[in-house]
């Protein structure tokens, strides 16, 4: 389930400030950072978004 545009637009990385990304899969639904030196992955639990650094997967 994809998040609402209106609420994508206003959320952020904790970390870096930089705007998120849905790249949700019906198996791993997930929030990138687009910042270009952060990359972490938030999760999204229940249709709502985790956004908690310690939570968030390192980049590959």
């Amino acid at each position: 389930m994809p998040l609402e545009a209106g609420l994508l637009e206003i959320l952020a990385c904790p970390a870096c400030h930089s705007p998120l990304d849905d790249r949700s899969a019906a198996d791993s639904p997930e929030l990138i950072c687009t910042g270009a030196d952060c990359g972490l992955a938030y999760p999204v639990r229940d249709g709502i978004p985790v956004l908690l650094v310690d939570e968030a997967r390192r980049p590959a």
